[in-house]
């Protein structure tokens, strides 16, 4: 007799998103499932398992504002929701289990004591990078800094507008010429659209990026401002696996940094380096003392940029250098401008993944990581690497937040709620998280998984077999886990205000 294999809701919850693949549906907007089983109720215990900041904050206002009105929502009263990480200052009363440590210094606060006025622009699906993680963990802009933010696109998959907002982004910086001393904005295409399955989106959106390159490096060059173009880690110039399977990820890719001076015609002497280099040449073009925090060094040598000159910064959003070859999307793309800066301009290559940035060796760039470093002028470790060397050493199931958290379930008799992202490698989170809160949450008669299906740092149709290994996971570790429900990172964790999404997977949670 063969005996039964013992599950804890991840072989169920597989059967569902496969016919939930079925319909059309994929990964990273998969609609609610649920197994009826392990909602959030009233006095119960929740840790949100996920890291970073921007797709955490509207789901975490959903369980804790009381004065939440951007939508119909049932208010949990009596609720303990801890937190994995600080994802907005507004959350610095909840209970954070892994506290954030500010960058001193940052890029904008130094160009802000030196009186220099600043203009930081993106559409809304990068404006935390451009802001809040630009300058160092800080939400509020320094005196001097205007922040804009152009609303994205919602209510129509990305890939079907390869564009994007960036035509009104670019407008935007365009119109800012010659107002402000220093000027960041962020091109989100290469990252937003690189995370999608759709080749030809991807090549179209690279064109779309090189056009508007060309259109604000123009109006720059006019106002004489110094131009610097680089990337904050690569993605849509690699658009297939070894497998052959679309790739939907971040890549390891070094990525370049252009420099211009409008006023004058001879080459900028450029070096190699990494994303902590950038503040400190900024700083060096603009004639202001780089402090002694910032360890990166100044890219240019042998260049006389003059007294009080401007200085315009635009990131391209995932745009590494790639192979140039047909799986290369910007070398497909019709990307001409892009191309002769390659070839008529200085520049160099950075290192914008691994420890260059603070992330674990080998481990690939993210939009978090590589705005940190742009801003900070030195490696900021990252979140990753203090939670994954917590699980290795043992110190994360001595954190005392999160043992709180057990106690707190224990001592009312209430279920430990644990909402994590199915994934091993994302910038926002692993699985290994909800893993070892279980460990410490063994005692507990309940104890409930809602997982977040991810589609960005997994492959495409990946979810059944990692939640079939889920299952086994728990198991092994002889964990009282049990798999609740799931919903794709898509709908539970947007950062555009989508509200509407958000309370879609909110209500499955707690079955409204």
């Amino acid at each position: 007799m063969i005996a039964k294999k013992v599950t804890h809701g991840g072989h169920e919850l597989a059967e569902l998103v496969r016919e939930s693949y079925a319909k059309g549906e994929i990964d990273y907007s998969l609609n609610p499932i649920t197994l009826g089983t392990g909602y959030i109720q009233d006095g119960d215990s929740v840790v949100f398992c996920c890291r970073r900041g921007e797709r955490e904050i509207e789901l975490t206002e959903m369980f804790t504002d009381p004065s939440f009105d951007k939508t119909d929502r049932r208010l949990l009263k009596d609720l303990d929701f801890t937190i994995l990480t600080l994802y907005h200052e507004k959350f610095k009363n909840l209970p954070v289990a892994f506290g954030p440590s500010h960058v001193k210094m940052p890029l904008a606060e130094i160009l802000s004591k030196a009186g220099k006025t600043q203009f930081h622009c993106s559409e809304s699906e990068k404006f935390a990078h451009v802001t809040f993680f630009l300058n160092g963990g800080e939400n509020q802009p320094f005196p001097g800094e205007v922040d804009t933010c152009v609303p994205s696109l919602k209510g129509v998959p990305f890939d079907t507008k390869p564009e994007l907002s960036l035509p009104e982004v670019a407008e935007k910086v365009v119109s800012a010429l010659g107002k402000y001393d220093f000027i960041v904005t962020n091109f989100a295409n290469g990252d937003v659209i690189g995370h999608t399955s759709n080749d030809a989106a991807k090549i179209e959106a690279a064109g779309h990026v090189s056009k508007a390159l060309e259109q604000v490096i123009t109006a720059a060059r006019k106002a004489g401002y110094v131009i610097a173009v680089t990337a904050d880690h690569g993605n849509i110039e690699m658009l297939h696996t070894e497998k052959g399977k679309p790739h939907v990820a971040h890549t390891s890719n070094l990525v370049a940094f252009i420099m211009i001076d409008p006023l004058r015609n001879d080459p900028i002497i450029l070096k190699d380096g990494s994303l902590k280099d950038i503040a400190p040449t900024v700083l060096s073009v603009m004639g202001i003392k780089q402090p002694a925090v910032m360890d990166g060094e100044v890219l240019y040598s042998g260049h006389d940029f003059g007294k009080g000159r401007k200085m315009l910064l635009i990131i391209c959003d995932g745009w590494g250098l790639g192979d140039k070859t047909d799986n290369d999307a910007i070398f497909l793309g019709e990307t001409p401008y892009w191309d002769s800066l390659l070839e008529n301009e200085s520049h160099s290559s950075l290192h914008a993944s691994g420890s260059y940035v603070g992330l674990g060796d080998g481990k690939p760039g993210n939009s978090e990581a590589g705005h940190s470093n742009i801003g900070a002028g030195r490696v900021v470790p990252q979140d990753d690497i203090r939670l994954d060397t917590a699980i290795l050493d043992g110190s994360f199931r001595k954190n005392p937040v999160l043992i709180n958290a057990v106690e707190r379930a224990k001592e009312k008799g209430c279920p430990l709620h644990l909402i994590g992202l199915l994934s091993k490698k994302s910038s926002h989170g692993s699985i290994y998280y909800p893993l070892a809160v279980a460990e410490i949450a063994k005692d507990l008669p309940k104890v409930y998984l809602h997982v977040i299906f991810d589609g960005r740092s997994t492959e495409p149709g990946s979810a059944p077999a990692l939640l079939e290994e889920l299952d086994d996971m728990i198991e092994s570790r002889g964990l009282n886990l049990q798999v609740a429900d799931g919903v794709g990172r898509g709908i539970a964790l947007d950062r555009d205000g989508n509200y509407s999404k958000v309370n879609m997977a909110y209500d499955n949670m707690i079955c409204k």
